[in-house]
């Protein structure tokens, strides 16, 4: 029985939680403590403090944490497959809709107009990330770390996460 109240407790406010993390908060909130019960109010918040100083989503932080608490490690399991439920039904039934109709010619003008959007849309993200770098570190550093991250990767095929720590490294002890 505990299981489908973790269910429910993140489900719910994964359904209703327009706009996020930030909007299921409160719902959240109010399935937690409200509802079932599991914790008072400063134990919430302090729940939610601890999430926020954590990386990720802080809906699906927060359903792993009291699932766990309530639950053990299949709580913590099943509170955070609720919290991303919603979304995951949500894009297999537009993928679903989308395969059945990707033959429609208005589906197929639809993909061609998108991929160049979404090329822009990166076109765009890049330049302002090399903006902002170039205007935070300087543009020989910025043209230097770029430069040599196209080289490795591009020509000599090293994976992105050892490029990544070594531009940490090179940040670290030349430009701090």
């Amino acid at each position: 029985m505990i299981y489908a109240q973790i269910f429910l407790a993140f489900f719910i406010p994964g359904i209703l939680g327009y706009g996020g993390g930030p909007a299921s908060i409160p719902l959240i909130e109010n399935e937690v403590v409200d509802e079932y019960g599991w914790m008072s109010v400063n134990e919430f918040s302090e729940v939610l403090a601890l999430g926020n100083t954590l990386p990720g989503p802080i809906a699906t932080k927060m359903a792993g944490y009291i699932g766990y608490i309530q639950g053990g490690i299949f709580g913590a399991a099943v509170g955070i497959f609720a919290t991303v439920a919603p979304s995951l039904i949500l894009m297999l039934g537009l993928l679903g809709f989308l395969m059945r109709y990707k033959e429609s010619p208005k589906v197929k003008r639809l993909t061609i107009v998108v991929r160049p959007v979404i090329a822009v849309l990166l076109g765009v993200m890049t330049y302002e990330f090399f903006h902002s770098s170039s205007e935070d570190i300087g543009s020989l550093h910025t043209v230097l770390i770029g430069g040599v991250s196209y080289l490795l990767m591009e020509r000599m095929k090293v994976h992105p996460a050892y490029i990544i720590v070594g531009a940490l490294i090179y940040g670290a002890l030349v430009l701090s």
